[in-house]
């Protein structure tokens, strides 16, 4: 299928296809599209985030609603209440023509707000699985008439511990006359066990691995120690042409040193994290959307379901634990045709995940070469240059030009003053890196995962001093052993 006008669609969705602008079908939609606007059948759906999997599912449900029926009539279960949002909004515009209302329900939001939209006659429910059972157990969200459930992001809600909810959701839809819809980005052993279990002979489609990461995404890596990570992440934002972008960390506890350590030194930055209630990340994805925030520190809370266009650069802080989250991360930037950056910092010791990932992914990463201060130095001197030249309205900073101000400036040259006033608008890159104990070397990291980043080296206990090193052995208490005669004796430790 090359044109959406291939396909039978009714006119008030063709209408909002032509004005939504959409002209040539994605990979998935070309292959899902024909099957699932035929007959009733259930459906495995392969294919990486940022892909068009919404439309590849929203139109042949909104397709196959029935005006003429009451209820809810589609399920769409999605890991995130990012996601569920984003894919409510689009089925909302794809069906506006048509009349289908749907509501979004996910925790952190008003359940009496979500209760007044589903009596209001939503016909399709996008929602997260844990909100979904809290409607089902209070009787406000009857699955009786459920004809079509999509599964969205199936890896993800899995991998967040949903998969009891989705089970028993899913044992709630009536099997004679409802169809599941399952779109995961890979099928691992859990997914496959759900799609065995509740799919009856679902119709396949995938696309190539090659073909799940965009083609205009560059991937770079760079090799540091984990205590030059925030030094690093601030030369990759400073050297950038015009940094727009997301920085994945493993935990809260890194996302909060991060941007604090940011903060500190004058960027636009703000951070995306499970802890944050509903209210406060509507608030940080809007002013990140506006502009005002051009850096988002964030765990991956925000690898699906982040609706953020002409994203520029996606950063990792370390290589995610399970490398499909990679592919979700970096999905985020070099989305529709436009070029992006994917940008890794790797300690030596993880170095070997890089042929890893270029294996999965079947893409090669480039490493790159970390840029000098001095490098970082003279882009901003630059960059302040050209705003300089361009400056024109300054007469009323003149009149503020104080006798005083005169007396120091008179034995200046002019290379002077600008030097200083450049050591005070850009004072951190003139300034000796201090070597000072971070958090993680005074406090070894945790051993629980929940707690511990790809990139920590694990803790094996106290180290040899630099006496063992060199074969002097630390004085301690004497303790006995047997020689090889069986007599007691006494050695240093």
């Amino acid at each position: 299928m090359k044109s959406f006008s291939e396909l039978v669609l009714s006119p008030p969705l063709m209408r909002a296809i032509t004005e939504l602008g959409y002209e040539k079908p994605t990979e998935i939609q070309s292959q899902a599209l024909p099957i699932l606007l035929g007959e009733p059948t259930d459906f495995i759906g392969l294919a990486a985030t940022g892909t068009g999997k919404t439309a590849a599912f929203g139109l042949p449900l909104l397709e196959k609603i029935d005006l003429t029926k009451h209820g809810v009539q589609g399920l769409i279960l999605c890991p995130t209440r990012e996601l569920a949002l984003q894919v409510s909004g689009q089925i909302n515009l794809l069906g506006k023509f048509k009349g289908v209302r749907t509501v979004a329900i996910y925790g952190g939001a008003s359940f009496g707000d979500q209760v007044r939209g589903l009596k209001g006659g939503a016909a399709i429910v996008v929602g997260t699985p844990g909100r979904m059972i809290d409607h089902i157990t209070r009787r406000t969200l009857d699955l009786k008439n459920v004809t079509t459930v999509v599964l969205d992001e199936a890896d993800e809600m899995i991998s967040m511990g949903f998969k009891e909810d989705l089970e028993s959701i899913l044992k709630n839809i009536p099997k004679e006359n409802s169809r599941t819809w399952l779109f995961s980005a890979t099928m691992d052993r859990d997914v496959r066990r759900v799609a065995d279990i509740y799919l009856k002979e679902p119709r396949h489609v995938q696309v190539n691995r090659n073909e799940m990461l965009s083609s205009t995404v560059e991937q770079i890596y760079y090799v540091t120690r984990d205590s030059n990570k925030k030094e690093v992440l601030a030369k990759l934002i400073d050297s950038a042409q015009d940094f727009y972008g997301l920085v994945f960390c493993q935990t809260k506890a890194i996302v909060s040193e991060i941007t604090q350590y940011l903060v500190e030194r004058g960027y636009k930055v703000d951070s995306l994290h499970g802890d944050k209630d509903q209210r406060d990340r509507e608030r940080t994805l809007n002013a990140f959307k506006d502009r005002k925030v051009t850096v988002l520190i964030c765990t991956d809370v925000a690898s699906r379901g982040l609706d953020v266009k002409d994203i520029t650069h996606v950063v990792n802080h370390s290589i995610p634990r399970e490398l499909e989250s990679y592919v979700h991360r970096i999905g985020r930037t070099a989305r529709s045709g436009k070029a992006g950056l994917a940008l890794s910092l790797v300690t030596p010791a993880n170095r070997a995940l890089i042929p890893r990932i270029e294996r999965m992914t079947r893409s090669k990463m480039k490493e790159g070469v970390l840029p000098t201060r001095k490098e970082v130095g003279t882009k901003k001197i630059t960059e302040i240059l050209t705003r300089f030249q361009n400056q024109t309205d300054f007469a009323k900073a003149k009149e503020l030009i104080d006798e005083n101000w005169k007396k120091e400036i008179a034995t200046m040259s002019r290379e002077d003053i600008v030097g200083k006033f450049l050591m005070l608008t850009f004072k951190e890159l003139f300034e000796d890196v201090k070597k000072s104990a971070t958090p993680s070397q005074v406090h070894p990291p945790s051993r629980s995962p929940s707690h511990s980043g790809t990139d920590h080296k694990r803790d094996y206990g106290p180290r040899r001093s630099e006496g063992h090193r060199k074969g002097n052995w630390q004085k301690g208490p004497r303790r006995p052993f047997k020689s090889k005669w069986g007599r007691p004796t006494t050695t240093s430790r």
